[in-house]
C-alpha cells in the first residue's frame, strides 16, 4: 500500500493521542496495531466510498470505530461544518458499547475540550461537539427504522454480519443513500457472517468499485486449535491486544473437547471463519464432517457392493449422485447443472459468488443440457466413474418414480435393483440416524470436496414432536442436493452391511 493520505495521517496522529478507556490498560495511550493502521490507510484512500474490515473478535474492532467516529465529530477527517456520523450496531445493547468508547475517549481529553461536548444518554445516545464547525454522533441500533433525510459524512456499520436480514439491509440502504450527499464514507466492520449468502460476505467478496476490503481469515478446514491460523484471524494477539495467543489455543481445545455448538461458536467469532453457530438442527457440523475429509491418497479402495444415491433436480437446480462403497467407507460425489444460465451466474444469484466456478475447476461440477439436465444421459455418465465395477443398487426419491425409470431404461441400468426412500419424517428420520451413526463411527471416508463441504453447510433437519429428522436447507438458495445424495447412499450402505448374511444350502442329490 502507498503512502496515506492527509486524512489517514491525520485520523493516525490523532487515535494515538487518545487515552485507552478501560481494560488491562486503561489510561494508557493508544497504540495502533499494524492491521489497524493498515485498514486506516485503505479505509481513507482518496478513491475509497467503503471500506470493510473482517476479523476475529476481540481485536478492537469497536474500539477502533469509535475512535474514527470521535476523529470525524471533531474535524479531524474532513474541514465540512456541521459534521455528522451515524454508528450502527445490531441492537441498543451493542450500540451502548460503542457509545460508552467513545464517551470514555472523550473523557480522556483535555478538561477545556471535554467542555466543548454535549452528551445525551436518554432514548437516543447523542454526543455533540460545539468546536472546530460542530458535529454530531448518533449511535443507533439496527432495527430498521428509516434514517432518510440524514447526511452523514460518516456512517460506521458495526458487526454488520450479525445484523438481522432484512431491517439490517434496509438500515444499510438508507445510510448509504445518504452519504453522497457530503462525499461520506461507510466503515463496514464485523466477524465473518456465518455463510456466504450474507450481505457482510458479498461485501467480501464482490466488492463493488470504491471498496477497500481487509479480511482476516484463515484456509477453511484447518484444525481449530492451529496457532498460525489462530493469528491469522487474531492479529491484535501479536501486538497485546485482546486476547493472548495462549488462551486462544486454550479456548480453542477446550471447544474442541465440547464440540457442537461450541466449537462452531469458536470457529465462528475467534477463527473468524463462515461456520454457522445454529448447530442444534445442523446435520453435521463442520469439524463433524471435516473428520471425515483424507488425503486422496489416504481414500479407502472401491472394493465390495457400490451403492448410488441420487437426487434428481429440478429445471433450475442441481441434480447430484453419490457413490459409497459401504466395505471400505470411501464416498464421492458429484453434482450437474443445466448449461443455462452459466454457473458464475447462478453462483451470482445463489450468493456463493465463484464456488460454482471453484467446483468445475476440481471436477467435482459439471454442465449438461440447456436448461434442464438430461437425466438419461446424466446418470449414464454418472455410472462410468465407477469404471466398470458393478453397481449394487441404485436409491432415489420415491416421488421421482416416473422419472427414475425413464432415466435408468435410457442409461441402460433397468435391470439393476432401485430402491425408493421418502424424505419426509418416515424415512428421512431412518436415513439421518444411519448416516450419522456411519460418519461418527469413521466408516464414510471421502478426498476434500467443495462441493460436499457447500452442501453440507447448507443442510438442516427439520424436527417433529416425536423427535424424527428430516432433511431441509438452511436458506432458500442453499443447494443441499449432494449432501441428500450422500444421506441416502450412506444409510442403504449401512443397511447392506448389517443384512445377515444367507448361508448357501448344500445341494441335494435324489
Amino acid at each position: 500500500m502507498g503512502r496515506p493520505t492527509k486524512q489517514a495521517s491525520a485520523a493516525i496522529k490523532f487515535l494515538e493521542n487518545l487515552r485507552i478507556p478501560e481494560g488491562k490498560k486503561a489510561g494508557s495511550a493508544v497504540k495502533l496495531a499494524s492491521y489497524q493502521r493498515q485498514f486506516i490507510k485503505g479505509a481513507l484512500a482518496s478513491d475509497v466510498m467503503v471500506a470493510c474490515l473482517s476479523i476475529g473478535r476481540g481485536n478492537g474492532k469497536t474500539a477502533l470505530s469509535a475512535g474514527l467516529a470521535l476523529a470525524d465529530v471533531m474535524g479531524e477527517l474532513t474541514d465540512q461544518p456541521k459534521r455528522e456520523v451515524i454508528l450502527a450496531a445490531r441492537n441498543r445493547d451493542q450500540a451502548k458499547i460503542a457509545f460508552q468508547f467513545i464517551v470514555g475517549f472523550i473523557e480522556g481529553l483535555p478538561e477545556d475540550v471535554q467542555d466543548l461536548f454535549t452528551i445525551r444518554r436518554g432514548s437516543k445516545l447523542e454526543i455533540e461537539y460545539s468546536g472546530n464547525g460542530g458535529g454530531l454522533a448518533r449511535c443507533i441500533a439496527a432495527d430498521g427504522k428509516s434514517i432518510l433525510g440524514g447526511a452523514p459524512t460518516l456512517a460506521i456499520l458495526d458487526e454488520r454480519a450479525a445484523w438481522e436480514s432484512d431491517k439490517g439491509d434496509a438500515l444499510e440502504n438508507a445510510i448509504l443513500s445518504g452519504l453522497g450527499k457530503r462525499d461520506g464514507r461507510a466503515l463496514i466492520i464485523s466477524t465473518s457472517a456465518p455463510d456466504d449468502a450474507n450481505t457482510f460476505s458479498r461485501w467480501l467478496d464482490e466488492p463493488p468499485p470504491g471498496t477497500y476490503v481487509q479480511e482476516h481469515r484463515p484456509a477453511f478446514g484447518l484444525p481449530a486449535d492451529d496457532l498460525e491460523s489462530l493469528l491469522e484471524a487474531n492479529p491484535g494477539s501479536k501486538e497485546g491486544i485482546g486476547s493472548t495467543p495462549e488462551w486462544l489455543v486454550s479456548q480453542a481445545r477446550r471447544a474442541i473437547a465440547r464440540g457442537g455448538s461450541a466449537l462452531s461458536s469458536f470457529r465462528n467469532l475467534n477463527r473468524n471463519e463462515r461456520v454457522s453457530t445454529e448447530n442444534r438442527s445442523l446435520l453435521v457440523t463442520v469439524d463433524e464432517w471435516l473428520a471425515a475429509e483424507v488425503a486422496p491418497d489416504g481414500l479407502p479402495a472401491r472394493d465390495g457392493p457400490c451403492v448410488l444415491g441420487v437426487d434428481l433436480g429440478g429445471s433450475r437446480s442441481m441434480s447430484a449422485a453419490a457413490l459409497y462403497w459401504p466395505e471400505t467407507g470411501r464416498l464421492e460425489a458429484v453434482g450437474t447443472f443445466p448449461c443455462n444460465p452459466t454457473l458464475a451466474d447462478r453462483g451470482a444469484s445463489d450468493g456463493v459468488s465463484d464456488r460454482y466456478l471453484q467446483m468445475q475447476d476440481r471436477g467435482e461440477l459439471t454442465t449438461m443440457g440447456d436448461t434442464t439436465v438430461p437425466v438419461g444421459r446424466w446418470l449414464a455418465d454418472v455410472v462410468k466413474l465407477v469404471d466398470g465395477q458393478g453397481i449394487a443398487c441404485i436409491v432415489g426419491d420415491r416421488f421421482r418414480h416416473a422419472e427414475f425409470q425413464e432415466a435408468m431404461n435410457a442409461a441402460g441400468l433397468d435391470r439393476v435393483p432401485f430402491i425408493w426412500r421418502g424424505f419426509g419424517w418416515k424415512d428421512g428420520a431412518e436415513d439421518i440416524e444411519r448416516f450419522r451413526r456411519a460418519l461418527f463411527e469413521g466408516m464414510v471416508k471421502t478426498a476434500p470436496s467443495l462441493l460436499l463441504r457447500s452442501a453440507f453447510s447448507d443442510a438442516i433437519t427439520l424436527v417433529d414432536p416425536a423427535g424424527n429428522h428430516k432433511l431441509a436447507k438452511a436458506r432458500s438458495l442453499g443447494r443441499i442436493d449432494a449432501a441428500a445424495a450422500s444421506v441416502i447412499a450412506v444409510a442403504e450402505g449401512a443397511r447392506m452391511v448389517n443384512r445377515p448374511k444367507r448361508k448357501a444350502r448344500a445341494a441335494l442329490w435324489a
